[in-house]
């Protein structure tokens, strides 16, 4: 099937139930192993571990599934940098603001990008409802930015690393939902991927902590390397829907992974579920059913 046909069905198939599915379950094994690199402390031992899980995983994705089409290499490497930039993007952002404030802008901003994008580059036009919908989900992941200013206000440098990350969340959404559709193998793409993303990592944690490294991993390594797992079945899960569904649809349904943050916030790290929360949940919720029935 040609790249233009697969664009097409992708369109047509943008809320079918199976992908809508696939992506919301993507979402919340998102949100789960960002709690649990959120829940290690020492931050290099958490993106080490989650490196090493994700590596391990993507072999048997390398060695099993079909080598990728050559028409796919270019945004395997284009995607490598762009996830790359998102990694030291994020970590900026962390250090420079709250956590609950940064990682909704960041996620958030993304799926309005993609619908832009997923337009000039992979010919998907949105229609009314799947504009209304993304819109939506937006809306509600905005609500809780708003809810965490506070009285100090936003430090204006981690606003422009949380949008700087979202624009590369955007392009690497794009890049891949593009090149997994060009390359014949979901599972050999996606292996890929992983494979060249996380595997350089736990070397480069080696050389800076050196012999520390090894003693502080040793009490979270079974958690940290599930963490890992579930990072590469929750971007599998978003690839392969990128194949069935819109670009724009199946980015804005992920995002929803940040009212299952939410909630495993609440029930596990005792944080309060508010009204902002709540709000965001309902917008997102209402947002969701537009992409299904419209």
């Amino acid at each position: 099937m040609s790249f233009a046909a697969t664009a097409v069905l992708a369109s047509a198939a943008a809320a079918s139930p199976f992908v809508l599915v696939t992506t919301l379950s993507a979402a919340v094994a998102h949100a789960t192993w960002n709690s649990i690199a959120h829940g290690i402390k020492d931050k290099l031992v958490s993106f080490t571990l989650v490196s090493l899980g994700g590596t391990i995983c993507a072999v048997p994705l390398v060695l099993l599934g079909a080598t990728p089409s050559s028409r796919s290499w270019g945004y395997l490497g284009v995607s490598i940098v762009l996830h790359i930039a998102y990694t030291v993007l994020l970590m900026a952002s962390y250090r420079l603001g709250d956590f609950s404030q940064t990682y909704p802008l960041a996620r958030g901003t993304s799926p309005l990008v993609v619908l832009a994008l997923a337009a000039v580059f992979a010919g998907e036009t949105p229609g009314p409802g799947q504009f209304a919908g993304v819109a939506l989900i937006c809306a509600g992941l905005g609500t809780l930015v708003l809810s965490g200013r506070g009285t100090g206000g936003y430090d204006h440098r981690a606003v422009l690393a949380a949008i700087a990350t979202g624009l590369t969340i955007a392009g690497y959404t794009t890049v891949d939902g593009i090149g997994v559709r060009r390359s014949g193998s979901v599972a050999g793409y996606a292996g890929w991927l992983m494979l060249l993303e996380t595997a350089p990592w736990p070397f480069v944690a080696l050389a800076l902590r050196r012999r520390q490294l090894l003693p502080a991993m040793r009490p979270v390594w079974p958690i940290g390397l599930l963490g890992g797992a579930l990072s590469v079945l929750a971007y599998g899960l978003v690839l392969w829907a990128q194949t069935r569904g819109a670009l724009a649809t199946v980015a804005a349904l992920r995002e929803s992974s940040i009212v299952v943050a939410a909630i495993i916030g609440s029930v596990f790290f005792r944080e309060k579920f508010g009204w902002a929360r709540i709000a965001a949940a309902v917008c997102v919720t209402a947002g969701i059913a537009v992409l299904y029935l419209l």
